[in-house]
């Protein structure tokens, strides 16, 4: 990724030839061995941290003139720290062992950094002139590129969202692992959306439907009706619309059954997104026969006086705790011909649906705080009300009272 970059930016570039060691750390500019004087009056080296604005790779103007710092606060060559860049003091991991220790703050007389080559040179030239007074070779120019950027990225493009939002340390902790959603109705295709943007190396896709328009009114983005006339796999469109964003998507267009259900065992995480009751029973015990962990999703909405109302429910599953899916979940499939299996679902509750699911699965992966550890959640649309243990909701008549008050259905 480093020297894609360097290569279409002459920022990054005029670093590069001019000597400056540079690297790309959680989406963050690094530069290292930067020479300065401690308060003990000796040379020491640190590195200086840039966000990094980026579009399609190529560098933006900075949108801040603040710089971050690992080492101690520079002093000049009589060991008094230099007052004029003092910003603030706080401890940030960013990655690879980098941990940034305060801020500085040199805003120039245009207001504004034209380019990181301005930013980079003005903050370590305000440095290293003092470390050169007691070591006339102290240079910040040392002529070594350090690749110490995430060798095995997933995604097409450099991950700066992280970087500039101080999470990039979190967000890795997902890093190379392997996730599988079953089911790519419109909750399992909104988790595919937000499980993409995240450091997972592979995303496979479970589905042996095809993609027809009422999928398009309960999916993310937009569906052609060229694509529809084509009428793909499900499980083929979605992979075939990561493929530029990231890698690590597969199709699987086919349906898990008892016969194939094992191709699940090589498998981190699994998200649960179906409506049938039988076919859900086969993934979810044999995901707890084989000791992983998952989170199942689903939404019981019916029509009661002209709105909608009932329950969006999640629920996981992990080896330590199963006991609670048991009690939220069913397995029957319903009568087919009952009024309360009419499958009513609205985007906004698929992409809710989602959310929870995916911030319950980064909160068993340290990503989230998680102070209940909560394994079902529910939310009333009626009382804009989530609820995190088991939750009753009294339905109308025609809603069979399974999961959390109503009838599991597809995610």
């Amino acid at each position: 990724m480093l020297p894609q970059l360097i290569s279409h930016n002459d920022d990054l570039k005029r670093l590069f030839d001019d000597g400056y060691e540079l690297s790309i750390v959680g989406g963050q500019l690094v530069v290292s061995n930067i020479p300065y004087v401690g308060a003990d009056k000796s040379v020491k080296r640190a590195s200086l941290v840039s966000e990094l604005h980026l579009n399609a790779n190529q560098t933006l103007k900075p949108k801040t003139h603040v710089m971050r710092f690992t080492g101690e606060h520079p002093c000049d060559k009589d060991g008094k720290e230099l007052p004029y860049m003092k910003h603030g003091t706080s401890r940030e991991v960013i990655g690879d062992g980098i941990v940034v220790a305060r801020s500085f703050s040199c805003k120039p007389t245009t207001g504004a950094y034209a380019n990181y080559y301005d930013k980079i040179t003005t903050y370590a030239s305000m440095i290293s002139v003092h470390a050169q007074q007691i070591d006339p070779e102290a240079t910040p120019r040392t002529h070594a590129v350090t690749q110490i950027d995430e060798p095995d990225m997933p995604f097409r493009y450099l991950d700066n969202a992280s970087g500039l939002a101080g999470i990039s340390e979190m967000a890795q902790r997902v890093a190379g692992h392997k996730v599988a959603i079953v089911g790519l109705g419109g909750t399992g295709s909104y988790v595919l959306d937000l499980v993409a943007k995240s450091w997972v190396a592979e995303i496979h896709l479970f589905d042996g439907d095809d993609l027809i328009q009422h999928n398009a009114f309960r999916c993310p983005g937009a569906v052609s009706a060229d694509t529809l006339l084509d009428r793909p796999m499900k499980s083929d469109h979605y992979a075939a619309q990561y493929e530029p964003f990231r890698k690590g998507v597969v199709s699987h267009p086919y349906f898990l059954t008892e016969a194939n259900v094992t191709e699940l065992d090589t498998f981190d995480f699994v998200f649960i997104c179906v409506d049938k009751g039988s076919a859900k029973k086969i993934v979810a015990e044999h995901l707890e026969a084989v000791g992983k962990s998952f989170i199942d999703v689903g939404m019981g909405i019916v029509v009661a006086d002209g709105k909608l109302l009932g329950v969006v429910r999640t629920t996981a599953s992990t080896a330590d705790n199963r006991d609670v899916f048991r009690k939220h979940v069913r397995f029957g499939d319903g009568d087919p011909d009952a009024a309360y299996t009419k499958n009513v679902q609205i985007a906004e509750l698929n992409a809710l649906n989602a959310c929870q699911a995916v911030i319950k699965w980064k909160k068993l992966n340290g990503i989230y705080l998680d102070l209940e550890g909560e394994m079902n959640s529910n939310y009333t649309i009626d009382g804009n009300a989530p609820a995190r243990r088991a939750h009753h909701v009294e339905p109308p008549p025609s809603v069979d009272p399974g999961a959390g008050g109503v009838r599991s259905v597809r995610g």
